[in-house]
């Protein structure tokens, strides 16, 4: 059997990294934090999630992947959006960095993130890569406020354009929450050995927002439970490897043709 192609710059000699830019000029860069996600997943998961999908797509499309930035940023949590999720409202809280979790989050303040962002988006641009994939995991407001302004930015000024890619997709029928079972099932899918659900209580218990730092989309959002608790169309134990599979096919399959209409449009130019 034929090998895979070899798309991780890291792993590449500079004649394939030119014969690949000549080929098809795309740089993938994934980013997300070290993150609190339940004692069940790793804190790997939102870049672990960018990374794998940005080798499916640079083996698909075309293009290669950077090394991944282990980095992200968050805000407090508003009064209103504490409420919602079952506290006072008067607590600080950064994140997802509830007051029960065992460990904190490996959050950057939002000017480091933003700066090395950006070197190292210009560091891409000093190579020649004329399409710049940014492939966001974190679904902070800030880290994609910033992840926006920069490809505008980038874009705007030339000579290469910026593509923003979010990881999750409601209309994909995802959970845009926090650890809960579209996430719980991409990591069952990437390696269902770093996955411990007996981590969490058996049953029909419920997953209060408060005691395990899991919160589904419409939470956050303004809709919380009467409980405060995760929905259980959303819980992280009803994940399973193959519902975890074919939400990567899909994503794949979405974020792939934004990538080739995005290398269309340059071709046109």
């Amino acid at each position: 059997m034929r090998p895979m192609r070899e798309v991780r710059l890291q792993w590449m000699r500079p004649d394939e990294v030119l014969a690949e830019r000549e080929r098809c000029p795309v740089a993938y860069l994934p980013i997300g934090p070290l993150e609190w996600h339940g004692p069940h997943l790793p804190l790997g998961t939102d870049p672990l999630q960018a990374e794998s999908l940005a080798i499916a797509l640079a083996r698909q499309v075309g293009g290669i992947v950077c090394p991944t930035l282990y980095w992200g940023t968050e805000r407090e949590r508003s009064p209103d959006m504490l409420r919602h999720l079952g506290f006072k409202g008067d607590e600080w809280i950064v994140g997802m960095d509830f007051p029960a979790n065992s460990m904190l989050s490996f959050y950057a303040p939002e000017e480091q993130f933003a700066t090395v962002v950006r070197w190292t988006l210009e560091g891409l641009v000093a190579h020649g890569f004329r399409l710049i994939v940014l492939l966001n995991g974190h679904g902070a407001t800030n880290q994609i406020y910033h992840l926006e302004r920069l490809a505008a930015g980038f874009s705007a000024r030339g000579p290469a354009r910026l593509l923003y890619c979010y990881t999750l997709a409601r209309e994909a029928g995802d959970d845009l929450g926090h650890a809960t079972i579209t996430e719980t099932a991409a990591m069952l899918a990437l390696d269902a050995t770093r996955v411990h659900l007996a981590a969490l209580p058996a049953g029909a218990e419920p997953l209060r927002n408060t005691e395990w730092a899991i919160v589904d989309a419409d939470t956050f959002e303004g809709r919380p439970t009467a409980d405060y608790s995760v929905r259980p169309e959303n819980d992280p134990r009803r994940a399973t490897a193959e519902l975890g599979e074919q939400h990567f096919a899909a994503t794949v399959a979405r974020l792939g043709k934004r990538v080739q209409e995005a290398l269309q449009a340059l071709a046109a130019h």
